[in-house]
């Protein structure tokens, strides 16, 4: 089944802005909409948990979930999206090819793979993970994937690594990316990448958009931050999301905690002003939390194999 039109498109949309929480959706380079608002299922603490996350989210409107083979937990999200009883069409669904996957024919069967884990008929957006081993193999087979309606997007993921890998799976590839999906945040707004996938209509997609485990909380506690919470009867967590999608970026925060989940969505019914807004971008010093060199993931991730 084929699901790239833009008429199925513009229903899907109508769709979403009918559940409670009116999560808006960003129009991506090919045409299709995607919920601009998710829960994103890294470093849940099991596969039976992660399902029981998703349903709290699935329950208190998202209509967006992000996992990967990497996060062992795709399965769980297959049942809860049978279990919510939403219909299929309704929910997107983002996973990611781990690099002992890529290469010509290989991921094919990977993607077969993951969508019998998920026992879905397709998968909404589809990443490489990381940007090692033979990615421009992986995306020959995933732009066979999507000619088969098996995936109706494909995405790049952590490919700000360097300007090599992102301009060769940019020259290389002929179903463009149509997502970036990047560590991003107050203290790292990343304006340099933004600037560079401008150009390709390529959305930008936030990973620790809170600032991770990694930031001990520092984004939460920051003053500028608090103040701006304080004003608005929110917490900091909700003012930081907000600026997010003000700023026009896809994010994914993750949380197991079902009062998280249900508090990370409350974001729809105020907004930042212009002063605000700015007082955030204020505090950008391009800090990232995660700092992992790409010549260690090249030397840790090919060699830690996925089990199916």
């Amino acid at each position: 089944m084929v699901l790239t039109t833009m008429a199925y498109s513009i229903s899907f949309a109508q769709d979403i802005c009918k559940t409670a929480a009116d999560v808006p959706m960003v129009q991506l380079n090919n045409g299709i909409l995607m919920p601009q608002f998710g829960l994103g299922t890294f470093l849940q603490p099991s596969d039976s948990v992660c399902e029981q996350s998703c349903l709290t989210a699935l329950k208190a409107g998202y209509r967006h979930i992000d996992t990967a083979h990497a996060y062992n937990d795709e399965e769980g999200v297959g049942r809860a999206v049978k279990e919510s009883g939403i219909p299929r069409e309704e929910v997107w669904i983002t996973s990611k090819l781990w690099p002992t996957e890529y290469g010509e024919g290989k991921t094919m069967e990977a993607i077969d793979k993951m969508l019998e884990r998920m026992q879905l008929d397709y998968i909404d957006l589809l990443y490489v993970h990381q940007p090692v081993g033979d990615f421009v193999g992986a995306w020959r087979d995933m732009e066979k994937a999507v000619a088969m309606g098996k995936v109706r997007a494909l995405g790049i993921s952590n490919f700000d690594a360097s300007d090599e890998v992102f301009n060769k799976i940019m020259s290389e590839s002929r179903v463009k990316p149509a997502v970036l999906q990047i560590e991003c945040h107050p203290y790292a707004q990343r304006l340099a990448m933004r600037e560079k996938v401008k150009p390709y209509g390529i959305q930008v997609e936030c990973w620790f958009p809170l600032g991770g485990a990694m930031s001990n909380g520092a984004l939460l506690r920051d003053p500028v931050i608090c103040s701006i919470a304080e004003a608005h009867g929110k917490t900091p967590a909700q003012i930081i999301l907000r600026w997010h999608i003000q700023e026009g970026f896809s994010v994914i925060p993750g949380a197991s905690n079902p009062d998280y989940i249900r508090e990370n969505i409350r974001i729809f019914d105020f907004e930042l002003t212009d002063e605000e807004m700015a007082r955030i971008r204020s505090l950008n010093q391009e800090k990232r939390f995660f700092n992992m060199s790409l010549e260690d993931k090249e030397r840790v991730y090919l060699n830690t194999p996925m089990k199916d």
